[in-house]
């Protein structure tokens, strides 16, 4: 799909690299760190079910609403000024959560940070597209794998560094990362300022850009295949251990352990899927095991959740493979950077916002009829909406194409 032959991924661009491979690691543990620590934290501070509450439905939350402020914000400053502003927020959240005094505090620093990895979410598509056209099925694969080791390295790690050194300084600590990402940003500016004057990027980004999106069947299908992978992930995070105990009769720990095999379902798939889409275009063929496992997973925990519940989480961990499937398609189905910023924009904005909405009327559901059954099933036509949005995506064209055909010129 690019006509530029492929280049060793450091070759005039390794400060790049490191900066996405910094800034990835650095949005993610961000978002990991806190919750294996909340009970160190109670012993200081009281940490009330809302505040609690609040902090779990903060991520898909803020995602959304800077999800469509981030394309302004590039715009106006370009991408390598907001990532060292979103990174230098995240640090300053990061150490001001640290240092909180109360439940309250400790709100505000984290809601700070996550709408700094808000800001990251929507940047690191367009930085690939921007500095490695001809690499983007790799690069997708080398940040998409940072992200997934940085989810499961915080909980790995914090509570045995807040047993030892106190939870502050479990939660602070991650700050550094942070910070570092900064620094090959920083360095690049530095050099293009000294070369080129203060021109950040070479193309003018249209304002309309992000306007347009709504208007095209890609965009949507993108966003679709987005928002599924959102929401089974969030509710699953949010319900299935308690799903698994109630259907499965598995005790708590072992709810635990199988939510971990859920998570850590995501590695394989940040691994091999960018490679697969952008090498081979196994579109339909992914979306098609998304789906079917998905699927089998919500039947087995409907009809034989007590033969085999770590097959069932298993299976139903496969189905947020098209996470790391629409991140490629990002950089895939654009033409620029700037048109990239647009469609992440759009497509992480809309997916958050419905996905935040699915764990609380989830519980609703459970709540008026006292059963998994009705939650499960609707679980299951989430997944069903990624067939007609596997479809439409499969195609070859870009959102630019769909816009030319049906609008006229981009």
């Amino acid at each position: 799909m690019h006509s530029s032959p492929a280049r060793p991924l450091w070759h005039g661009r390794a400060l790049a690299l490191l900066g996405i491979v910094l800034f990835a690691f650095s949005v993610r543990v961000a978002v990991a760190s806190l919750s294996p620590v909340i009970d160190h934290i109670a012993v200081d501070f009281a940490m009330p079910a809302w505040v609690i509450g609040l902090i779990g439905t903060a991520p898909p939350v803020c995602y959304a609403i800077f999800g469509i402020l981030t394309p302004r914000m590039e715009r106006r400053f370009g991408l390598e000024r907001l990532v060292i502003a979103a990174s230098a927020v995240a640090t300053i959240g990061l150490l001001a959560r640290g240092l909180a005094d109360s439940s309250v505090t400790l709100l505000l620093a984290t809601a700070t940070i996550f709408a700094a990895v808000g800001v990251g979410n929507i940047l690191l598509p367009p930085l690939v597209k921007k500095y490695f056209p001809d690499r983007i099925g790799l690069m997708t694969t080398v940040y998409s794998t940072t992200m997934a080791v940085a989810t499961f390295l915080p909980p790995l790690i914090a509570v045995p560094v807040a047993d030892s050194a106190g939870w502050r300084f479990s939660l602070g600590m991650w700050a550094v990362f942070a910070a570092a990402a900064m620094i090959p940003w920083i360095t690049m500016l530095v050099r293009e300022r000294a070369s080129a004057g203060d021109k950040v990027d070479v193309e003018t980004a249209n304002p309309q850009m992000f306007g347009r999106m709504w208007r095209l069947p890609l965009a949507w299908a993108i966003m679709a295949g987005f928002s599924v992978s959102a929401t089974i992930a969030y509710t699953s995070f949010a319900w299935l251990p308690t799903i698994l105990i109630d259907v499965a009769e598995v005790t708590p720990a072992t709810a635990g352990v199988l939510l971990s095999l859920f998570a850590a379902m995501g590695l394989p798939a940040s691994l091999l899927i960018p490679g697969l889409v952008a090498r081979y275009g196994a579109i339909r063929p992914l979306f098609g095991v998304a789906v079917v496992s998905g699927l089998a997973g919500v039947a087995g925990l409907l009809w034989f959740p007590t033969a085999a519940p770590w097959l069932w989480a298993a299976l139903l961990g496969i189905a947020p493979l098209l996470f790391p499937l629409t991140l490629v398609l990002l950089g895939l189905r654009a033409r620029t950077h700037e048109a990239v910023v647009a469609l992440s924009g759009f497509v992480q904005s809309v997916g958050y916002a419905i996905a935040a909405v699915f764990p609380f009327a989830i519980g609703l559901l459970h709540d008026a009829t006292d059963a998994w059954t009705l939650p499960l099933i609707v679980l299951a036509g989430v997944i069903v909406v990624a067939i007609p949005a596997g479809v439409v995506i499969a195609r070859p064209h870009t959102i630019e194409d769909d816009w030319e055909r049906r609008h006229g010129a981009w």
